[in-house]
Order: structure tokens, then sequence, then C-alpha cells
């Protein structure tokens, strides 16, 4: 089995009360560091499928894909929030 750590630290819930609902600023820096966390966490993916064969390595590519594919679309939010 493969030891996975991480060097980032998860930092924010996932509650809110409807009685605090999130800033402007919030939602940008929660989408910004969404996408930085799913950028790492892809190329931890896509490092590890080069440490395997077959099936499982093609589904971990196919699954960095994807990711990737969501964090283009999760770039173009932010870009157009931040004109």
């Amino acid at each position: 089995m493969t030891e996975h750590t991480h060097d980032h630290k998860h930092t924010h819930t996932h509650t809110r009360t409807a009685m605090q609902p999130a800033s402007e600023e919030e939602r940008l820096a929660l989408l910004k560091y969404m996408l930085d966390h799913n950028t790492h966490h892809a190329e931890e993916l896509h490092d590890l499928a080069h440490g395997l064969t077959g099936e499982a390595s093609d589904l971990l590519h196919q699954a960095v894909s994807d990711i990737e594919s969501s964090n283009a679309k999760l770039a173009a939010a932010l870009k157009i929030l931040t004109k």
C-alpha cells in the first residue's frame, strides 16, 4: 500500500448557517482555494498513475483529465467573477 501524505492544511469548514452568508470576498477566496486544492490533487493522482499499470493506471489518468476539465470551469468562473 502506498502512503499518501498532504503538505497542505484543510483550514475551511463546510458548514454555514443561513444567518451567516458568505461575503463576495469569502466566496472568491474559497473558489481560489478549491482550484489550487484540486490542481494539487490532480498532480498527486497523475504521479500515482505513473506508478501503476493497466486498467488502474488508465482510470487514474482519466480521473486526472476529469479533474483538469473541472478546474478549467472553475478557472473560467473565477475569471468572470474577478473582472
